[in-house]
């Protein structure tokens, strides 16, 4: 696909353009809009068809969880293996549009990788992820930035306070969450793993903060988040804050999500879910 068309999809899922100017601008690149449509269903997530673990795998519990959130109930998609085991717990955090189908399969994911695995609905506070993504990425934008922070820092102890926890907490994030990971691992000194795929970058002076072992994802042709890959890289290292950091190249922005098939990446998605899970096997388990 035309890379000047996944980038104008960047842009409409990242910055407030509207749908009509998203397809005004869609049509233009492709030439019509029979070509646009089909772009178009590249694009856009199919959320249902790309679910790798089945919600009624047998070897896994799920249960909907909520606990006391910042001036709210927080409400969450709790999934762990079966059997009696203390495990690490790890927070899965959605990108932009909530808690999504997508994003839940990923918790399955980690569940089934032996943790205790949290998806947490950042949306919470209006009711919880609507069905239509669009949405979802307007309510994210109504956000107050420090109460959720405040509600995913609420959201480790609740699940520290887990029968099933071990104590050890790490996290994963996408996009919007990969950014919210970096500010986990900022403001919580008891984080032991933060995993941030494609985030932005916390300020380099809240950077000596980060107790936590901290990995960064980025997509080689992410422009907009790689501009400020450098100057964390460096920040890490000079507060000695083990870190490691990996550039897939050739690929976008969001290419671990499998049910966006023109950004998707299977190699480099595979590679970086390896990588994460060896880190949360060494500071989790």
């Amino acid at each position: 696909m035309d890379q000047r068309i996944i980038n104008l999809f960047d842009e409409y899922t990242h910055k407030p353009l509207t749908r009509k100017e998203f397809m005004t601008r869609l049509v233009q690149l492709t030439g019509g809009m029979a070509l646009a449509m089909s772009a178009l269903s590249v694009l856009d997530p199919g959320y249902a068809q790309a679910a790798t673990i089945e919600e009624t795998d047998k070897t896994l519990v799920t249960e909907e969880v909520t606990w006391p959130g910042d001036e709210t109930v927080m409400k969450g998609y709790l999934v762990r293996p079966k059997g009696n085991k203390k495990r690490g717990a790890v927070i899965v955090i959605h990108e932009n549009r909530g808690l999504t189908l997508h994003i839940k399969d990923v918790t399955r994911r980690v569940a089934k990788a032996g943790y205790l695995a949290l998806g947490v609905d950042a949306l919470s506070p209006f009711g919880g992820t609507p069905a239509n993504e669009d949405e979802g990425r307007t309510l994210i934008g109504k956000l107050d930035a420090q109460q959720n922070l405040s509600n995913y820092l609420r959201a480790l102890n609740y699940l520290r306070g887990r029968p099933e926890s071990n104590g050890k907490t790490g996290c994963v994030g996408f996009c919007w969450g990969g950014a919210l990971a970096n500010q986990l691992a900022v403001h919580d000194s008891q984080l032991n793993a933060a995993v941030a795929y494609y985030g932005m970058q916390p300020k380099a002076e809240d950077v000596p903060m980060i107790k936590a072992a901290v990995m960064l994802h980025y997509g080689g042709l992410d422009e907009r988040v790689n501009a400020g890959a450098a100057a964390y890289e460096a920040a890490l290292k000079a507060a000695r804050v083990p870190h490691e950091q990996f550039i897939y190249e050739g690929v976008n922005h969001a290419f671990n999500n499998d049910s966006s098939p023109a950004r998707y990446n299977a190699e480099a998605a595979k590679l970086a879910w390896e990588r994460t899970l060896r880190l949360f096997q060494e500071k989790l388990a």
